[in-house]
């Protein structure tokens, strides 16, 4: 009896509890709110939403709706990371991750700052957008989880203020300060793509812009094509916003977001690329030994700032057990106290809730004046940027809130904390950052390299001109060597050949991955007496044309060897001997298959829908294909790279042409819908459809119509 009184308590609880979490879900308020927005929704053949308003926030309001209804699973994936409460949902793990965003303190961020910082046109487009989420919510209960809701203008500003940290690998510093035996990096071993962990999928981007002088027909060109996971949260999804304001842009965006993150206007294109320049430094403490609560700065001891991190963990349901623990602030910035001593944070992007601003700015802009403009509000602390326009302008800035620190110490490593003149306070302004603007040669590649060798010689940034300590990128992608290569021997660039740089699947042979994978098949490589197996494997490899195309025999175990380098230059460690991994690919290729050769389209696959379509392309090439292998069975899926990505020009008589595909389709999150996977075999045969900007022409192509609320 006891027993069951006791479970019937704790059910009650439960029931008790659920209510209290969905407490806010009010359907009628949700209504109400959505009554002073309108928003008219136009799907095209593609299933893609032409957004229509009068105001700019009522085509926010449409543009929530019309993504939840394709994806609100994602968004709801989020919020709970952007509230710290994930501790009830993913137990442990999850608590862990919201003691940390509670250290960052973003949420105070955004509660402080978000009357005073943003703009009141700012504020109106994201007040449209979540009233265009709650409104979802209440006319579709039973696609959300309730206690989610209502969504507040506030969680869309702490998504942008805390993801923009990730762009620019925040994480991997936190990764290494947390890690058992911190704080140097050193050689690590990363599983390769035969296997790899959808979480440390590597990321990536290419922007392409050709100016007239370099067309074959004169025509001004942009490529846009950042790399994102192909399905959850921060994958792309594909929109066009038109307003009675003047907004008029297409492009993509992720759940979140109430506009356009990279796309063109009928005036202007810009796209982004993951830069990753240093912008985190950690700083060890000295802790008074008869007092952990203070730490010596300039010969004193100063008190650490002390709150509290207010944590759940769940436990069974609803139920759940509340926790403490102690959140710590140095000057320098938040502090964590780890085996390997006591380390605090300083970085870029601190306190800074304007990303949301700025990427709104950039698309209102009507040329590269005004596009410039947005760029100096200063509020995305990383990115690269390539643009492009009707005028036939094109720009590149490696855009990064750099901070300007003092020359002695290796910033690179940990420096001490205990010198106040070593705690930075100055970031580099826009108009200091490398920069290029309509170079000579007429083209600019940007595929995450360093920003010093973006175009042909002599235009590129001098890097004499940037002291050491600002941590700029020095790297090379084989994108980048592949992108250069090819438009600088190309004059007269048209719209098929650049097709062509898009769709390249070729590792150049000084690439870092071809050099790290020739080590295997070298003269001193291997022995006469070595197994027959990896002495084919040598060969095999000794004879691989370099090209991840369908029918490539070698590409399945040189993609197998050459992930391990490319995985751990993401990460920031000391690749595996290349030996090491060969073996393994090898052992593993005679587990999976029973042989070593195979077509790369039979490995190499895109899933969507239980069909499957075989891909060009892999790690690092321009046709960027990065797979996962769940069923452990040597068969990848792609799992991030290529996505969405769009092609615009303008032609000499001043007609604009878009072209663009999306890896699935337009419904993210919907099996049941025909753009599930609409797009699929497009974008598996490299092809892509016809897009545009043009009201007439939207609503000649409309296949569905309809207006909200």
């Amino acid at each position: 009896m006891a027993v069951a009184l006791a479970a019937a308590a704790l059910f009650a609880l439960h029931l008790y509890l659920g209510h209290r979490r969905a407490a806010g879900f009010d359907p009628a308020a949700f209504r109400a709110a959505a009554a002073g927005y309108r928003a008219e929704i136009v799907r095209d053949r593609w299933g893609v939403p032409h957004i229509f308003g009068e105001r700019d926030a009522d085509v926010a309001f449409g543009l929530a709706y019309a993504h939840a209804e394709d994806d609100v699973e994602s968004y709801e994936a989020l919020l709970p990371l952007y509230r710290a409460r994930q501790g009830r949902e993913r137990g442990l793990e999850g608590v862990r991750g919201d003691y940390l965003i509670q250290l960052l303190g973003v949420q105070e961020w955004v509660e402080r700052g978000y009357d005073s910082q943003l703009a009141a046109d700012t504020r109106a487009l994201l007040a449209g957008y979540a009233a265009g989420l709650n409104y979802f919510a209440a006319q579709h209960p039973e696609r959300v989880e309730r206690f989610l809701y209502p969504v507040r203008p506030h969680d869309l500003v702490v998504g942008f203020a805390f993801q923009h940290l990730f762009f620019y690998g925040f994480q991997d510093h936190l990764e290494r300060l947390l890690a058992p035996g911190a704080v140097p990096a050193g050689r690590r071993r990363v599983s390769n793509v035969f296997g790899l962990a959808a979480a440390v999928l590597p990321a990536g981007s290419n922007a392409i812009a050709v100016a007239p002088g370099r067309s074959a027909d004169g025509a001004t060109r942009v490529v846009l094509n950042s790399h994102q996971p192909l399905s959850g949260p921060v994958a792309w999804y594909e929109a066009h916003l038109v307003s009675g304001e003047g907004w008029n842009a297409l492009g993509g965006l992720f759940p979140g977001m109430p506009l356009v993150a990279v796309g063109a206007t009928p005036d202007t294109a810009w796209s982004a690329t993951v830069n990753k320049p240093d912008l985190v430094d950690l700083y060890r403490l000295e802790l008074d030994p008869e007092d952990p609560y203070r730490y010596r700065l300039d010969g004193e001891w100063r008190r650490l700032e002390r709150r509290t991190a207010r944590l759940e963990l769940g436990l069974l349901g609803n139920l759940y057990w509340p926790l403490e623990r102690e959140l710590l602030y140095s000057v320098h910035g938040p502090v964590l106290r780890t085996d390997a001593g006591s380390f605090a944070l300083r970085f870029a992007g601190d306190g800074e809730i304007r990303q949301v601003e700025q990427w709104y700015r950039l698309n209102r802009a009507r040329d590269l004046a005004g596009w410039k403009q947005a760029m100096r509000l200063e509020a995305l602390a990383s990115l690269n940027f390539v643009y492009g326009d009707r005028t036939g302008n094109i720009f590149f800035v490696h855009n990064s809130a750099s901070p300007l620190r003092p020359a002695g110490p290796d910033w690179s490593g940990v420096v001490p904390g205990d010198d106040s003149r070593l705690v930075w306070h100055e970031r580099l302004a826009f108009d200091q950052m490398p920069q290029v603007e309509n170079p000579s040669a007429g083209f600019l590649v940007s595929a995450n390299q360093t920003p010093f060798r973006v175009t042909a010689e002599p235009d590129n940034p001098d890097p004499a001109a940037f002291p050491p300590e600002l941590g700029l990128p020095t790297r090379m992608t084989n994108r980048a060597w592949r992108g250069l290569d090819l438009l600088g021997a190309d004059p007269a660039v048209d719209r098929a050949e650049l097709e062509a740089v898009k769709f390249d699947h070729v590792y150049a042979p000084e690439s870092r991955a071809y050099r790290y994978l020739s080590a295997v098949f070298l003269d001193e490589a291997g022995s006469e007496d070595e197994p027959a197996a990896l002495a084919e494997g040598r060969r095999l490899l000794a004879g691989w044309d370099r090209r991840a195309a369908l029918d490539s025999t070698a590409a399945p175990l040189a993609v197998c060897v050459l992930t391990e380098e490319w995985v751990a230059e993401q990460k920031g460690v000391r690749p595996a001997p290349a030996e090491e991994v060969f073996r393994d690919c090898i052992a593993d290729f005679e587990r999976w298959f029973g042989r070593l050769e195979l077509p790369w389209g039979e490995v190499n696959r895109l899933e969507r829908g239980g069909e499957s379509w075989p891909l060009a392309g892999g790690p690092d090439t321009l046709r960027a294909v990065y797979g996962l292998d769940p069923d452990d069975d040597g068969v990848l899926t792609a799992g991030a790279g290529d996505g969405l990505f769009t092609f615009v020009a303008w032609h000499p008589d001043g007609s604009q042409r878009i072209r663009s595909i999306h890896q699935y389709g337009s419904a993210t999150s919907r099996p049941d819908s025909p753009h599930y996977a609409d797009q699929a075999p497009l974008f598996a045969a490299q092809r892509l459809k016809e897009m545009t900007l043009d009201e007439a022409a939207v609503r000649a192509d409309a296949r569905r119509v309809y207006t909200v609320p």
